[in-house]
């Protein structure tokens, strides 16, 4: 890996540590706060509609596109940071910690997106690989809250906070430092609305959009629900596990699969690794009622670290041909509007399964949703004859 990918995805890894972290204390904030049970899906929820908003806001303005990004990026970060680290004040409510995280959502949008901006503006060959390297640093930022919280189970929940705002600031640091605008950057020099519509004009770039919404459907809820698979197998199983450990093992196990799936994207295209990769987590979701009947805790975390690799293998795939299929100049808010429709879907996804789990047996609650991977295939089949990646 050369040395200025190393330094974006060290400072990716670094400030998406933002993202989860509400997931790995919320039990604690609960408490603390006296929240309803239903806090947790509302908290992820506001950290979704953050990024979403910020996305629109940095997409309209085409903030990416105009300045520099790894300046976008170090301000986005401080921001977040800061954001996150109120919600340490005594004072706090329900109400101003979802504000709090819905805030540092917002500037999320100024870190994950432009990170891939800055990425691609450095690799115009090989840009799959190297956005497997960013979405793998996404991941593992995403997932290691749980492991902190693993492994600092004997200190208070707001460590937790406070470590994840210091990590924020030093990738922010990172990277304004080190990492100076890419010999592939193309400006535009003022604010352009049109590029929020000019995009979806290509039918390659809006199998690539679909294909990515599709995959988002499913993503952010895997990932948020994966605690509570574990609880209630082991709850049924009598498996003595530590919940916060293997959720960051699950989530986490993808960052390599997004490595992975960057290298083989060079040898059969990233249409192809998408399409594997996308199949594979719609057939996690059908099956998962069956997993959950199983008498065996060692199959069933096979089959959720499977599920781990298989649910993110395609995203650095979809944004690569977002990316390939936009013009040089208008990448930057190609990427973070797909990214705010895609985080959109997300919130759906998750307030549409935390309503349905009250009636429904988590057993089958996941079988809702497999119509995301199903529709994101249909997507990429519909668009093959106009897609950039010839090889499918």
């Amino acid at each position: 890996m050369k040395p200025v990918l190393t330094v974006i995805v060290f400072a990716q890894f670094l400030c998406t540590t933002l993202w989860f972290v509400g997931n790995a204390v919320m039990p604690e904030v609960v408490s603390a706060f006296g929240l309803g049970e239903l806090f947790f899906a509302h908290q992820t929820s506001a950290v979704q509609f953050g990024f979403i908003s910020g996305t629109l806001v940095f997409a309209v303005l085409t903030l990416a596109d105009r300045f520099s990004p790894s300046k976008v990026f170090f301000f986005s970060a401080v921001a977040a940071a800061a954001f996150n680290l109120g919600i340490l004040s005594e004072s706090n409510s329900g109400l101003s910690i979802l504000v709090l995280r819905y805030m540092t959502g917002f500037f999320l949008a100024g870190i994950y997106p432009v990170g891939m901006k800055i990425t691609a503006d450095y690799f115009d060959k090989g840009l799959g690989k190297s956005l497997g390297f960013l979405v793998g640093a996404l991941v593992l930022g995403t997932a290691f809250p749980h492991l902190l919280r693993g492994y600092l189970v004997q200190y208070p929940w707001m460590y937790i906070i406070a470590t994840a705002s210091a990590l924020a600031l030093i990738g922010g640091v990172l990277m304004v430092w080190l990492v100076p605008d890419g010999p592939y950057r193309k400006t535009t020099g003022k604010i352009d609305l049109t590029v929020f519509f000019q995009v979806f004009h290509s039918r390659s770039f809006r199998s690539a959009a679909f294909g990515y919404f599709g995959h988002m459907w499913e993503l952010y809820t895997f990932w948020a629900f994966v605690p509570l698979m574990l609880g209630t197998y082991a709850s049924t199983s009598g498996a003595e596990w530590n919940i916060s450990l293997l959720s960051f093992l699950i989530i986490g196990v993808g960052s390599l699969a997004c490595v992975g799936a960057g290298y083989l994207s060079a040898e059969i295209g990233e249409r192809t690794t998408a399409v594997w990769a996308l199949a594979a987590s719609g057939i996690c979701c059908l099956v998962s009622p069956l997993m959950f009947g199983i008498d065996s805790p060692s199959i069933f975390l096979a089959f959720l670290l499977f599920w781990g690799i298989a649910v993110i293998a395609d995203s650095p795939m979809f944004s690569t041909l977002v990316a390939k299929n936009t013009h040089p100049h208008q990448r930057g808010t190609a990427l973070t509007l797909v990214n705010s429709i895609g985080f959109f879907i997300t919130i759906l996804s998750i307030q549409a399964l935390s309503s349905i789990a009250k009636d429904l047996s988590v057993q089958y609650l996941f079988l809702w949703l497999a119509p995301g991977p199903v529709l994101g295939l249909i997507a990429l089949a519909l668009g093959r004859k106009h897609a950039h990646d010839p090889t499918l």
